[in-house]
């Protein structure tokens, strides 16, 4: 064998392994199955049945896991219990989101949908406060339209009872111009 190519094979076997070691390095995350460089759990992980997957690595790690896809880890909450744990016990350490790359780059860390951290925190608290502030989540407004929809109704039904009532030869206001008047006026809904 050329040593050229030796040479060359042995840097590769190197570098894979410290790509492998750096990736499994990370002492923060849940146990799980050792990935392997560069396409990380991919091969463990059935394609066309992946939660039969995630069921079976979650009897064999609990039901928080970690798995890689690729060299992004992904930790897992398999089952109510775990899931349940996590959104009301351990709230603030799981209200993040994650990151993509390509928005990032494309949004400079700025923007709503694609945000992170504090900045995405502090966008989310303005928007709910401005949403409440007016009127979401609130009676004021789904119920003033309801109202107002229901007066209608009975504003057409008397004026079709008024023009059952008359007699040809008189002549009465069209029926919108009967509801806009009375809309106009305030006299709609009592």
């Amino acid at each position: 064998m050329d040593p050229a190519v030796g040479l060359v094979l042995c840097l590769s076997c190197l570098l894979l392994l410290s790509l492998w070691k750096q990736s499994c390095r990370n002492g923060k995350l849940p146990p799980g199955p050792m990935p392997l460089p560069l396409i990380g759990n991919m091969l463990q992980l059935g394609v066309k049945n992946i939660s039969k997957s995630l069921s079976n690595l979650s009897k064999v790690y609990g039901t928080v896991f970690t798995v890689y896809f690729g060299r992004k880890p992904t930790v897992v909450l398999y089952g109510y219990e775990a899931v349940k744990e996590a959104l009301t016990d351990r709230a603030e350490e799981f209200s993040g989101r994650g990151s993509l790359p390509v928005a990032e780059k494309a949004n400079k860390g700025q923007g709503v949908i694609f945000s992170t951290g504090n900045g995405w925190k502090e966008m989310q608290r303005f928007s709910l406060l401005t949403l409440r502030n007016l009127g979401v989540d609130k009676r004021s407004i789904e119920d003033c339209v309801q109202e107002k929809a229901h007066c209608l109704v009975e504003e057409l039904r008397k004026t079709n009872e008024m023009r059952d009532r008359h007699t040809e030869e008189e002549h009465e206001p069209p029926v919108a111009e009967l509801l806009i008047s009375r809309v106009g006026i305030g006299s709609h809904c009592s």
